[in-house]
């Protein structure tokens, strides 16, 4: 049985200064994403194509949507395999390759996820579930580019940041 989910946004542009788009420098990248039961996510582009860099923008989101995905897949693969997660951080990199029209397109993206389980738990099976997360993933199996991971599981001591 399949089944369809739908997932609706909002999306505002909040960058004209008076002028419009009238001109390529004319204009503010500055956006705001929400829906109604959310935080709205403050926009823009990336600080390379005229963005403000203390604003999230879409290469980002798009890096962050494939890190919180693995995540969730793991842990719940993690649960159900007996495996006891403690902590849980990534330090994901998308990379994104522009060609000589300015088009682009992500190549790759590389979650490095750093896992803290239980004493107890199956250390060998905890690593081997990372593999497993790709099957499951709806963002990594939407994507048409690779999306890699170099995890590292450890048992007991806290994660250092």
């Amino acid at each position: 049985m399949s089944r369809a989910h739908t997932y609706s946004l909002s999306l505002e542009w909040t960058g004209n200064r008076g002028t419009g788009t009238s001109g390529y420098r004319d204009y503010s990248r500055d956006h705001v994403v929400a829906h109604p039961m959310a935080p709205p996510i403050p926009g823009s582009s990336d600080p390379a194509f005229r963005g403000d860099p203390s604003r999230w923008n879409p290469e980002q989101l798009l890096v962050a949507s494939l890190s919180q995905c693995h995540m969730l897949w793991y842990l719940h693969l993690a649960g159900t395999a007996g495996i006891v997660v403690t902590e849980y951080r990534d330090d994901a990199t998308g990379t994104m390759t522009e060609d000589a029209t300015g088009a682009g397109r992500f190549s790759e993206v590389v979650l490095r996820p750093r896992v803290l389980i239980a004493p107890d738990s199956d250390l060998d099976l905890a690593e081997r579930l990372h593999g497993q997360v790709g099957d499951y993933c709806f963002i990594a199996r939407s994507v048409n580019f690779p999306v890699r991971h170099i995890p590292v599981v450890t048992r007991g001591a806290p994660i250092p940041s």
